[in-house]
C-alpha cells in the first residue's frame, strides 16, 4: 500500500515513527501520527491548525496526558511496530482516496482518516483544544474531491482578456537596443523609398544590413545576403502583398509579424525582442514582401528557424526549458493544449531554477504533481503531432512573467517569474493543483522572496 502514498504522506508516517522513538514508546500510536500531521503541515492544513491556535507544545502536553501508560523505556534502536489503530487509519486513508477518485493517498487523506473516528483519542485531544472537527473535515474533503474529467481542456474556452491592445504591446520591441537600431535603419530606408508605412521588407533589409551580426551570418549560410535581398526588392513594383486590411504605423503584415515576434520572445524565455525573434515572427506569419522574397530564394522556413533557435537553446534559458517540458507533459496526457497546470509541471521538471527549488522546499515533486494534474483534467485523445497551443490563461501567465522579468531588469524570463505569474491567476488549474498539494500563493511568494534575497 505504501507505493500509493505521496511523498508528503510518507513523511507523515515516517515522522510518527521518529516521534514514537523520541518518546521511548513501545509502539507507534495514532497520537504520534496526529503530532506528525502537525509537524508536516503546510499550506491549508497548517492554516487549519493555526486557526484554532494549536501549537506543538499543546499537542505534546495532551498526548502525554492520555498516553502515560504507553510510554516506556523500551529498546528504541529496533523498528517499532504500528499499533492496530494506526493500521486501521492507514486502511481508512486508502478508502478515502478511492472514494475521492484520487489514485494516490495524500496528506489530507491521512488527516481525514485520523479525525474520522469520533471515539478516538486523537479526536478527544483536538476537541479539548477547541478544534472544530466537522468544519475541518468539510474543508479537507473539498481539497481531495475528484474533479470531473473532460476530454476538452477546462481552460480552453476562456475568452477573458483574449484581445489585448496590440499597438501598446509592440512598444516593448523598442526596449532592446539591437531591435531599436534595426528600426532606425528601417525608418531611414522607408524615407528613401517614398513609402509612409513600414513594411516587412524594410525591417528584414535593415536586419541584413548589419553584416557582422550572428543573424546575418545565419542568413548567409542559406545564401541570403543584403545584396541579393535588395536586388529582389528592387524588382518589386507593388506593395500589395503587405496589405490585407487597415493601414497602421506598420503595414498590417508587418504589424502581425511584430506581435508574433513579441510572443516568440516570451516563448523563448527572453524579456526583450531581438532581431532573431522578428525573423522567427516573420517565418511564423508567412506573409508580406520579405517572406515572398525568402520563398523566391528557396529558403526552407523550418531549416532557417531551427538555425536561429539552436544557439538560443544552447544558452538554456529557464523558461524555454519550462515550456518545452510543459509541451511534453501535454503530449503525455494525449493533449495538444498547454494550460497553466502544464507550466507548473514544467517548472518542477526544469529542476534547477528558483521556481523548482521553492516548490521542492514545499515538498512538491513531479510524481505527486502529475497525479493531481491527471485527476484535474484526465487524459485527452488528441494526436501527438498536432500543433501545441496555449490556453488564454496560459498566455496571460506568460505575459505576466514577461512583465515581472522586465521589472527585475532581467534579460531573460526566469522560473521564479513563471511561478509568481501563476499566483496571479488564483482560479487557474495550476493553483488548484497546488492547493490540492497543500500549498498556497503566500507560501510561494515568500519562498521566491527568500531565494531571491539569498
Amino acid at each position: 500500500m505504501i507505493e500509493k502514498f505521496t511523498e508528503k504522506a510518507i513523511n507523515v508516517v515516517s515522522t510518527s515513527q521518529n516521534i514514537a522513538k523520541e518518546m521511548k514508546s513501545d509502539k507507534v500510536y495514532p497520537e504520534y501520527l496526529l503530532l506528525a500531521l502537525f509537524d508536516e503541515a503546510k499550506g491549508i492544513s497548517l492554516k487549519i491548525f493555526k486557526s484554532y491556535n494549536i501549537t506543538r507544545d499543546k499537542l505534546v502536553e495532551k498526548i502525554k496526558e492520555v498516553l502515560p501508560h504507553k510510554i516506556t523505556n523500551s529498546d528504541t534502536t529496533k523498528p517499532l511496530p504500528f499499533d492496530d489503530e494506526i493500521k486501521e487509519i492507514l486502511k481508512r486513508s486508502l478508502d478515502l482516496a478511492n472514494k475521492s477518485g484520487n489514485p494516490t493517498i495524500l496528506y489530507e487523506h491521512l488527516f481525514l482518516a485520523v479525525i474520522s473516528d469520533k471515539k478516538s483519542l486523537d479526536v478527544k485531544i483536538l476537541e479539548d483544544l477547541n478544534f472544530d472537527i466537522y468544519k475541518s473535515k468539510a474543508l479537507l474533503e473539498k481539497l481531495v474531491q475528484k474533479k470531473t474529467k473532460r476530454l476538452y481542456h477546462p481552460e480552453i474556452d476562456e475568452k477573458k482578456h483574449a484581445e489585448e491592445n496590440k499597438a501598446k504591446e509592440t512598444d516593448n520591441i523598442f526596449d532592446c537596443e539591437e531591435s531599436a537600431n534595426v528600426f532606425k535603419r528601417a525608418v531611414a530606408k522607408l524615407s528613401a523609398s517614398n513609402y509612409e508605412i513600414l513594411g516587412t521588407e524594410q525591417i528584414l533589409s535593415s536586419i541584413l544590413e548589419d553584416k557582422e551580426s550572428e543573424l546575418s551570418k545565419i542568413f548567409a549560410q542559406y545564401g541570403v545576403t543584403s545584396e541579393n535581398f535588395e536586388e529582389k526588392l528592387d524588382k518589386i513594383q507593388s506593395r500589395q502583398a503587405e496589405y490585407e486590411g487597415r493601414q497602421i504605423i506598420f503595414t498590417p503584415n508587418a504589424f502581425t509579424t511584430m506581435n508574433m515576434a513579441l510572443q516568440t520572445a516570451k516563448e523563448l524565455g527572453s524579456s526583450v525582442v531581438l532581431p532573431e525573434h522578428i525573423v522567427l515572427g516573420l517565418l511564423k506569419t508567412k506573409r508580406g514582401i520579405a517572406y515572398e522574397i525568402l520563398k523566391e530564394l528557396k529558403i526552407s522556413d523550418d531549416d532557417l528557424a531551427h538555425s536561429i533557435i539552436k544557439p538560443i537553446e544552447k544558452q538554456m534559458p529557464e523558461t524555454l526549458t519550462i515550456l518545452r517540458l510543459a509541451k511534453e507533459e501535454a503530449r503525455r496526457l494525449g493533449r495538444n493544449i498547454v494550460g497553466t497546470e502544464m507550466f507548473l509541471l514544467g517548472i518542477i521538471g526544469e529542476a534547477t531554477g528558483i521556481g523548482a527549488r521553492v516548490l521542492s522546499e514545499l515538498e512538491i515533486n513531479i510524481k505527486d504533481a502529475r497525479s493531481v494534474v491527471e485527476s484535474l483534467i484526465g487524459f485527452g485523445d488528441e494526436y501527438y503531432d498536432t500543433e501545441i497551443i496555449f490556453t488564454e490563461r496560459a498566455k496571460r501567465v506568460l505575459e505576466t512573467a514577461w512583465e515581472l522579468a522586465k521589472k527585475d531588469h532581467k534579460e531573460k524570463i526566469e522560473s521564479a517569474h513563471m511561478l509568481l505569474a501563476l499566483t496571479t491567476e488564483p482560479d487557474s488549474l495550476a493553483m488548484k493543483a497546488l492547493e490540492q498539494l497543500g500549498v498556497d500563493a503566500v507560501e510561494i511568494k515568500e519562498g521566491v522572496k527568500k531565494f531571491q534575497e539569498a
